[in-house]
């Protein structure tokens, strides 16, 4: 039986919605951002808006495997909202929402799937809390390349922890101009990060603000 995840994440972000919409949005390029995201492969080409369009996600992170997976693009309302269904060894939905709230930029990432691999499905009884401190380690990682200039994310940056020297590399790439994030003429895609390091739906769905 297929284990079910639930996970919501907030990111906030001193830049204009704009900016992070694009960055967010061109999902081709944050490998070159989102550390723990090796690979991103363009399957099919979605319509003006990037509607119908299928890209697959290879996404590591500290545990031993890779999770594989495909995004096809659902809807799409410029700067707002951004969602697709995932196939492959997670199935399931992703939601990027975007708002103005105060002079900032506040996204929300909800991340509902199930996992199709049997060994995750017959580990989820024990292993949940694992998965999800997997799933919240990846979320980190992406908003630490999206917006180095997040004070949450500076902090994140200088932490003593394995791979901090990394992503310090990761925010001084991005920079605080973005080119390397933005890209307004890709289609709109919304991968979501390796839902499948799901947890209990009551340790699982978190959200970090």
């Amino acid at each position: 039986m297929a284990a079910k995840y639930s996970f919501v994440t907030h990111w906030t972000f001193d830049e204009p919605v704009a900016t992070v919409w694009d960055a967010i949005v061109d999902s081709l390029s944050w490998p070159s951002w989102w550390r723990g995201l090796p690979g991103v492969e363009e399957i099919e080409r979605g319509d003006t808006q990037g509607i119908g369009g299928v890209r697959r996600y290879t996404f590591r992170s500290r545990l031993p495997y890779d999770l594989v997976f495909d995004m096809r693009t659902t809807r799409v309302e410029p700067h707002g909202l951004l969602a697709g269904e995932a196939t492959g060894e997670l199935v399931g939905t992703g939601v990027w929402q975007l708002r103005e709230e105060g002079g900032r930029t506040v996204v929300q990432y909800n991340w509902d799937v199930s996992t199709s691999r049997p060994w995750m499905n017959w580990l989820a009884p024990i292993a949940r809390p694992i998965f999800a401190w997997n799933h919240d380690v990846i979320m980190r990682w992406g908003e630490e390349g999206c917006a180095p200039t997040s004070p949450r994310s500076a902090r994140a940056a200088r932490a003593d922890r394995p791979g901090a020297a990394a992503a310090r590399g990761t925010l001084a790439t991005c920079g605080p101009s973005r080119s390397r994030c933005r890209s307004p003429r890709s289609s709109a895609h919304p991968a979501p990060p390796p839902a499948a390091t799901a947890g209990s739906p009551a340790a699982a769905r978190r959200s970090r603000s």
